[in-house]
């Protein structure tokens, strides 16, 4: 049986050089390529229908209806949220600040959502 750690010995210099270069581009790849960019814009849906779309540049309350009431939606400059929803679990609200192009906040007993919009937006397993 060979002894642990003989494999260290098979190792050259441009075998390092190679793990090396495998390790930073993965880093840079994850600090580049998955993060999402800076959103532009926000698209409110009802029921599956769009029901606007708003520029980020400024604050507003928007206010959507849906089956079980309305939904208070809050912009401000780069970033939206779900202020106040009907829905029992307020999970769209607990899901606080979307600042990032791609991001979603879904209301589901409402049937109400919202989606940053803009350039590099964010992978997720759903983007596969």
């Amino acid at each position: 049986m060979p002894e642990r750690g003989a494999w260290r010995g098979l190792l050259l210099p441009g075998d390092c050089v190679v793990v090396a270069a495998g390790v930073l581009f993965c880093l840079y790849a994850g600090w580049h390529l998955w993060r999402g960019g800076a959103p532009d814009g926000l698209i409110v849906r009802a029921g599956g229908q769009v029901v606007g779309k708003y520029d980020l540049s400024h604050s507003q309350r928007i206010h959507v209806p849906g089956p079980l009431g309305m939904t208070e939606i809050e912009i401000e400059p780069g970033r939206a949220r779900v202020a106040s929803d009907p829905g029992p679990r307020q999970y769209c609200v607990r899901q606080g600040w979307l600042a990032r192009a791609g991001a979603v906040a879904i209301c589901a007993p409402n049937q109400v959502s919202l989606t940053l919009t803009g350039r590099g937006g964010e992978y997720d397993s759903l983007s596969y």
